[in-house]
Order: structure tokens, then sequence, then C-alpha cells
């Protein structure tokens, strides 16, 4: 039997809470069991008990605000607690159709893919201002650069997993789960598929930023630290050689004057060269002990892969479990 989870991160969603359950399929091919899930984050406006009263299967509440990163964990771990074997992530503020959820979850069923994202096409979205439509298409570049593949929608919440690829994921930022877990996912070779979709107009301001200069600022730290984090040989090489050439340009610059016999006045560039050649070298030492310790961290988690960690459930209260 294939269980089909669709967790719903809320934060104080009670308003359009409703709109959701009720655009959600009742029945999808290829699907044996749905059911759903609302990760109440801290809410102080009833959304757990607005899901319960709309029959929602499993309710999980945090005890405080912990942010929607941390949301999408507990919402992962509480899937794969009750079995799901597709687990389809989607917004409380009503921003993705439900209609798209069956066309999400068939290339897993189809075992073409591990992790499939809609793509909202938002360069061409008319319902978001023009300044961020083009921050959209700059970090889909970038993304896409960094990662060395096309990546149409990196920040789409809308998601669908495959029970293998949720339990690979570990979510460590506190800001949004988004860029992170697509990273890990293709660090870990998992095959992801986008799918067009629609996207419903917006019935709030996004609580995840403030101005699109946070979003963007938060986005490519996320994005810097988790790359880092996977490839930190190749990010201090590359900052390394930067170094290494700002340090040889004033070297090359007291030679040439020195050969003209004109050294004596032009020791400061020897000394400031120098000095970042030897700063580049620290750096790649420091590239080199921190890929040393990337290794050994990959090597553990692959090989004490086990039950999900429990730090979110220590911190998330389940409130009901209706069959």
């Amino acid at each position: 039997m294939t269980k089909l989870i669709i967790q719903i991160p809320c934060l104080n969603e009670a308003e359009t809470l409703h709109c959701v359950i009720n655009d959600l399929p009742k029945e999808i091919p290829g699907i044996d069991c749905i059911e759903t899930l609302v990760i109440d984050d801290g809410s102080r406006d009833g959304t757990s008990a607005t899901a319960l009263g709309l029959g929602v299967h499993h309710v999980v509440r945090h005890r405080r605000n912990r942010g929607l990163a941390a949301a999408f964990a507990t919402g992962i771990d509480a899937a794969l607690e009750f079995e799901a074997d597709i687990i389809v992530n989607t917004d409380g503020d009503h921003q993705y159709p439900g209609e798209h959820i069956a066309a999400l979850v068939k290339p897993i069923l189809d075992g073409r893919a591990d992790v499939v994202i809609g793509d909202r096409q938002p360069e061409q979205n008319r319902h978001q201002p023009w300044l961020k439509r083009q921050l959209y298409r700059l970090g889909r570049w970038t993304v896409s650069w960094i990662l060395g593949e096309p990546i149409p929608d990196p920040v789409s919440g809308f998601r669908a997993y495959s029970r293998e690829a949720a339990g690979k994921l570990c979510v460590v930022t506190r800001y949004s789960y988004t860029i992170e877990t697509l990273v890990q996912s293709v660090e870990h070779g998992m095959a992801i598929e986008f799918v067009p979709i629609t996207s419903n107009p917006p019935t709030r301001p996004s609580r995840l930023y403030r101005s699109h200069f946070q979003f963007v600022s938060r986005s490519a730290a996320t994005l810097l630290r988790v790359f880092f984090m996977f490839h930190p040989l190749q990010t201090m090489l590359w900052l390394s050689t930067a170094l290494a050439t700002l340090g040889l340009l004033p070297i090359v610059r007291f030679l040439t004057f020195y050969a003209l016999g004109q050294g004596d006045g032009h020791v400061q560039s020897l000394v400031l060269g120098v000095g970042a050649l030897t700063l580049a070298s620290l750096t790649l030492l420091a590239g080199i002990v921190a890929d040393s310790v990337s290794f050994r961290r990959l090597l553990l988690v692959n090989t004490t892969r086990s039950p999900r960690s429990s730090s979110n459930s220590l911190q998330a209260s389940p409130i009901t479990k209706r069959r």
C-alpha cells in the first residue's frame, strides 16, 4: 500500500487553512492512502484547533515559534514516523493549488525521480512585482551555476519526496529549507525533476522576509554555507587562488622595479605580496582540514543512517493522530 502524507507547515494560518485543506485531492492514481499533517509553528490564532476541526489526520505543534525550516523538518520527521511512502510539502497560505499534487507525485510513482519540485515559473508570474521577478532570475542563474545543473525554481516550497529521499535530509538552517534541501538532494545524487505549476495570488505579505534585500542576502548565505559544507576544499581553493593572485601582483611590481635598480623604494610591495601569499597558504591549509572533517562527517552519516534525530520531536507535541 502506497501512503502519501501531505504536510503543511503553518504559522497563524487559521484564516486560510480551510482553503488549503479543501483544495487537496481526495484520491490520486497509484496512491492507496492520502493523509494530511499540519505542523503548527507556535501559532496564536488557533491554527491547531482549526486543523482538527477540518479533519486533518495529524497535527504536531511547536511549543514556540521556531521558524519555517524547523517546521518543515518536524513535518518530515513526523511523516516518516507515520510511515509515509511519499511526502508532499505545501504552504498554509494556499500559495500552491492542490490540483498539482497528482503531477508532483507521478515521477516518484513512475520511479523516475526521488525529489519533484513544482516550478512556478516565477519570472513570468505577474502576481509578483517586477523587481522580485528579476531577483528570481538572478537567483536561478546563480544556484544553477553553483550546482552545475539547471534549476528552474530553487526556492519553490511545493515539493514531493520519496521516503528514501526524505530520510536523507538534515535541515540545520533556521531561515528556510528550500535552498538547503535542494543542495543536499543534488549532493546525495538524488534524481530531481521539476514540473510546471501555477500559483494562487498572495493572500498576505511574506512572513519569511521583510524586504527583497533580506530575502536575497539570507538565501545567498544559506547557499554558500551548505555548498561549503559539502565542498570545503573547493571553496577554500577558490579563495586561496584569489588571495595568491592578489599577492603575486605586488611581488611582480617589486621585482620589476628591482630589475630596474629601483627596488629600495618599493619594499612595501614585497611585504604586502608575501603577506597575501601567506594568507593564501593558510586558507588552503584550512580547506584541506575542513575537507577532511567533511569527509568524516559524511562517512559517519552514511554508516549511522538510522531513525532520524529526535531533536525536533523533543520540542514538538503531537496533538492528535486520526486514522
